[in-house]
C-alpha cells in the first residue's frame, strides 16, 4: 500500500522492507534510528566514565565534577538551540553530519590528552566541546522526524528513534565497563568511541538524505531563539517540562547513591538496573507508543507521569533486589509512555519553518530539569535519616505527579489555542 501524500513510504516490497512494521515508516526514519544507535554507543562507551576518571585518577572532588557536568550541559544547551535554528536555514543533514564529525574528532583529542596525562583543565575544556558536538545533532534529528512523519503518528516516529538510542546506550557502558574493569587505559575508550563515530559519519554521509530544504535569512542569535517563547502554548508546556525533568532526573545521581549507600546494593546490581532499563525500552517502546498514540495527549501525558511517579514511589520500599527490579520496570514503563508523546507535542506545535528552533528550545527544558534534579535529590538524601527511604522518594514522586496534573490541565485548557497554532503552521 502506498501513500501519495508521503512518497517516502512507497518502498519496494522486497526483503526486510516486506515486513509491515518496516514499511510503516519512511526510510529516513530508519536511517536516523541507525545513526542514533551508533551515536549513542560512541557517547556511552566513553563519557559516562569521565566522572570516575576525574575523581579516582586525577583527584578532582565530586562537587567539582558535578559542577563540570552542570556547566557542560548548560553550554551544550546553548549550542543545541543554535544548531536547531541553523538546521531550519540550511537543512538537517549538514548539522547532523557536522556535529558528528566534530564529536568524532574531539574523541581523538580526548584520547591523546588522557594518554599524555594533560592538565585537567584541558581535558575538561575538550569535554565541553564534545558535549556541544553531540547535543547539536539532537534538534536536527528530532526535527527530521517531524519532517518525515504524519503529525498523527509523530509519537511512533519518536518511539522508533528512542529504541535506537537506548540500544546504543545499552551496548556502550557494557563494553566500556568491561575494558575499564580489565585495567585498559581510559584513553582507549575514546579511541573506540572515535571508531564508532567514524562509522556513524560514513553511514550519515552515504545514506541520510535531506528532509528540509532550508531557507530564510533570520539571524541566529539568543534573542531569535527566545522568540519561541512568544508561543504561550509551547512556553507553558516547556515550563511544566522543567518541573517534570526535575523529578525524572533522579534516575542516575540520586538512585545510584540511594541503592548503593542506603539499600546496600553492589555497584554491579545498580548497573544491572540501568541495563534492564535499556533492554525494556528496546523491547516495549514501539508497542507502548502505538498504545499511547490512541489516547488524548493530555491523558497520555498524565498517564506517563503517573506511572513514573508510582515507579519512584516504589523505590521507597526497596529492600530486596527483586523489588528494585520491579520498581525499575515501572519507571521504564513511565518512560516509554511519556517521552515519545512529549516530543510529539513539541513537533506538532512547531511551525514548519521553525521545527529545529522549537526542538532546540525544548531541549533546554530537559537540560535545566535534569541538572536541577540531582540538587533536589541531594537535599533529600542529606536532610533525611541515614536509613530514610520513603522520605526521599515520596517528595520526588509528588513533584512528578504535580507535573502530570499540570500537563493534563495544559492539554485541556489550552487545546483550542494549540490546535490553532498547529493549523497556522501548516
Amino acid at each position: 500500500m502506498t501513500d501519495p501524500a508521503y512518497p517516502q513510504f512507497n518502498m519496494p516490497k522486497k526483503g526486510l522492507f516486506a515486513n509491515p512494521i518496516f514499511r510503516r515508516f519512511p526510510p529516513g526514519v530508519w536511517m536516523v534510528t541507525i545513526i542514533g544507535v551508533l551515536n549513542s554507543a560512541s557517547f556511552s562507551l566513553s563519557l559516562p566514565f569521565l566522572s570516575l576518571y576525574l575523581n579516582t585518577q586525577r583527584g578532582v572532588s565530586m562537587l567539582m565534577v558535578g559542577l563540570i557536568i552542570l556547566g557542560s550541559g548548560l553550554i551544550a544547551s546553548a549550542a543545541q538551540m543554535a544548531a536547531g535554528m541553523i538546521s531550519d536555514r540550511i537543512g538537517r543533514r549538514p548539522i547532523i553530519l557536522g556535529s558528528m564529525t566534530l564529536a568524532g574528532s574531539l574523541f581523538v583529542v580526548m584520547s591523546i590528552l588522557i594518554n599524555a596525562v594533560a592538565p585537567v583543565w584541558s581535558i575538561v575544556g575538550v569535554y565541553f566541546l564534545v558535549r556541544c558536538g553531540l547535543m547539536a545533532a539532537r534538534p536536527a534529528t528530532q526535527a527530521l522526524i517531524v519532517d518525515l512523519m504524519p503529525k498523527a503518528r509523530l509519537a511512533e516516529g519518536y518511539g522508533i528513534l528512542r529504541m535506537g538510542q537506548n540500544l546504543g546506550f545499552g551496548f556502550g557502558p557494557a563494553i566500556g565497563g568491561y575494558f575499564w574493569a580489565a585495567g585498559v587505559s581510559y584513553a582507549w575508550l575514546f579511541v573506540g568511541a572515535a571508531v564508532v563515530s567514524s562509522i556513524c559519519i560514513l553511514v550519515t554521509f552515504t545514506h541520510l538524505t535531506e528532509s528540509h530544504v532550508g531557507g530564510g535569512s533570520e539571524q541566529v542569535s539568543f534573542s531569535a531563539a527566545l522568540a519561541t517563547a512568544k508561543d504561550r502554548t509551547f512556553l507553558v508546556f516547556t515550563m511544566i517540562s522543567v518541573i517534570a525533568f526535575m523529578g525524572l532526573g533522579q534516575f542516575i545521581s540520586t538512585m545510584s547513591v540511594y541503592t548503593v549507600e542506603r539499600v546496600g546494593f553492589s555497584t554491579v546490581q545498580y548497573g544491572s538496573l540501568l541495563t534492564l532499563n535499556a533492554i525494556l525500552v528496546v523491547l516495549f517502546q514501539y508497542p507502548a507508543t502505538r498504545f499511547i498514540s490512541k489516547l488524548d495527549k493530555a491523558k497520555a501525558l498524565l498517564l506517563g507521569m503517573s506511572v513514573y511517579a508510582l515507579g519512584y514511589l516504589t523505590m521507597g520500599f526497596v529492600g530486596p533486589y527483586g523489588l528494585a527490579i520491579g520498581a525499575m520496570a515501572i519507571i521504564t514503563a513511565g518512560e516509554v509512555l511519556f517521552s515519545p508523546m512529549s516530543m510529539a507535542v513539541v513537533g506538532e506545535l512547531s511551525p514548519k519553518s521553525w521545527r529545529g528552533r522549537y526542538q532546540g528550545f525544548y531541549g533546554l527544558s530537559e537540560t535545566l530539569g535534569v541538572s536541577l534534579g540531582p540538587t533536589l535529590g541531594g537535599l533529600l538524601l542529606d536532610s533525611t535519616a541515614p536509613d530514610g527511604r520513603l522520605s526521599v522518594w515520596l517528595p520526588i514522586a509528588s513533584v512528578i505527579m504535580f507535573a502530570g496534573l499540570a500537563f493534563y490541565a495544559w492539554g485541556k485548557m489550552l487545546r483550542p489555542s494549540a490546535a490553532k497554532a498547529v493549523k497556522s503552521s501548516d
